[in-house]
């Protein structure tokens, strides 16, 4: 803080505007929460706020499910397991005389009821014969591939291990203590343990199959989020699309995990991602995500009332409507006239804009602050939407790429909620066996196949390939 007696009124002038600009920034700071910035929901605190506006509209439809919804209510099997007849008193309550069997007949109503049998492992013993010939000669059958220790735990047991705690995100030891609830087995968390080591030792060549796939994808969906290794921070980063999954982990978070990883570097598609500078480096083409602009625009609205971004908000939410509108009738793109339009519309409320928000000054009075001046988030914004503006509206014309980021923003949810479950992983090397195995059975999952036949084909020596669907 400067000495104020040494200071002209031009200067202490300057100071209070200096001042008061800071204020409007830690306000503006304060005020943000998950639906006017890019803060995840849960840093939003328990603290109660208004309840933000959606950015929903109204679509006109009913509530609930459309006409044509598939509906999900229980249905009768043709053949049940098992058949129980409820039997009718043999005595009339009315004359007390028996009934004659012929004149006892089961109706045509039946009742269905779907439950679980009691499960419990089972033990099979492997035996093997031994031979021999007359001529002395002894001959000795071999046990079955696999079956290599006095007493193992079978495939569909490790298929549950793995199953639970890399798709459903139970720790260890809840995954010991639920085997144990269920099927009644004592397995250690070790063990646990050894089969995920095991699965994603296996898995590793199906997920380089899926990180191939993606490279020659028309589309793919970029994101990376930070995971806990220990004390350490690690980074966490995905690449999907609606048929596939793909994730790594990386002590870095910059272009040197990208490399490393081999997607970006060949890749030739659309990239769609939220902007980082990272991904700017690579010479796909690129998409930017416009709910991250939604939301830095309603932040920018609701601490300057600035008119520009109320309409730049309106602007994006009309053209994903008409985006929606004409994918519905089976168009790949809007017409030139309606792109250049959004187009001309943008630029011409990026200008309003930047009369409101003209590019910071250094200070005079502050000569020991060197380096970048720090501008406001409105002139930042302004800046990313003008220099990027085919990125911007490239979902516009190419109706390819989605209007939003959402597709790697849902894959890279399930990863958070298992660190917020489970903990921090203790490893390095867990962290990337979590990547390998939840990119597996998250593309299998996205191709509707079932998840634990896989997994127990693949302890079993048969990994079923995450491309057949393709």
């Amino acid at each position: 803080m400067p000495n104020l007696k040494n200071l002209t009124d031009e200067q202490k002038d300057a100071l209070i505007i200096e001042l008061v600009r800071r204020l409007n920034e830690i306000e503006a700071k304060l005020e943000k929460d998950s639906h006017n910035s890019s803060k995840p929901p849960s840093s939003d605190g328990l603290k109660r706020k208004p309840k933000p506006k959606s950015q929903r509209t109204v679509s006109g439809a009913a509530p609930g499910a459309q006409p044509g919804h598939e509906g999900k209510t229980l249905k009768r099997v043709a053949q049940p397991d098992h058949v129980e007849i409820h039997r009718v008193s043999r005595v009339c309550d009315n004359c007390g005389k028996e009934i004659m069997p012929d004149r006892i007949s089961v109706l045509a109503e039946e009742r269905q009821v779907i439950d679980l049998p009691v499960i419990r492992f089972e033990v099979t013993a492997h035996r093997v014969e031994r031979a021999q010939c007359g001529c002395g000669q002894l001959h000795r059958a071999e046990f079955p591939k696999g079956v290599s220790q006095a007493v193992q735990y079978g495939s569909q047991i490790q298929a549950a291990a793995v199953y639970l705690t890399q798709y459903q995100q139970l720790p260890l030891e809840r995954t010991s203590q639920a085997l144990r609830d269920l099927f009644g087995l004592s397995m250690s968390s070790g063990t646990v343990q050894n089969c995920i080591t095991q699965a994603a030792r296996m898995l590793s060549p199906a997920v380089e199959l899926i990180g191939q796939a993606l490279q020659s994808a028309p589309v793919v969906h970029f994101d990376e989020t930070g995971m806990r290794v220990g004390r350490t921070l690690h980074w966490l980063h995905t690449a999907s699309t609606q048929a596939l999954t793909w994730y790594g982990s990386h002590r870095t978070r910059g272009r040197e995990a990208l490399d490393s990883f081999g997607i970006l570097p060949s890749f030739t598609g659309i990239a769609v991602h939220d902007g980082w500078v990272p991904y700017s480096y690579y010479e796909c083409e690129h998409a930017l995500c416009n709910a991250h602009h939604l939301r830095e625009l309603i932040g920018v609205w609701e601490s300057t009332q600035q008119p520009w971004a109320e309409h730049m908000l309106k602007l994006l939410r009309q053209a994903k409507r008409e985006v929606d509108d004409s994918i519905a009738c089976g168009r790949t793109g809007l017409s030139r006239t309606r792109t250049n339009y959004y187009r001309r519309r943008s630029r011409a409320l990026i200008r309003e804009g930047r009369k409101l928000n003209p590019q910071q000054a250094r200070d005079p009075t502050r000569e020991d602050v060197r380096g970048r001046i720090k501008q406001s988030e409105a002139y930042n914004l302004l800046g990313r939407l003008e220099r990027h503006t085919a990125q911007v509206w490239r979902f516009v014309a190419d109706h390819r790429v989605p209007f939003d980021n959402n597709q790697a923003e849902r894959d890279i949810r399930m990863p958070k909620l298992k660190q917020k479950v489970s903990g921090c992983f203790r490893t390095a090397s867990g962290l990337q066996a979590f990547c390998t195995i939840r990119s597996y059975l998250a593309t299998l999952r996205k191709q509707r196949r079932p998840l634990m036949a896989a997994l127990a084909l693949s302890f079993a020596g048969h990994v079923p390939s995450p491309l057949a669907a393709d």
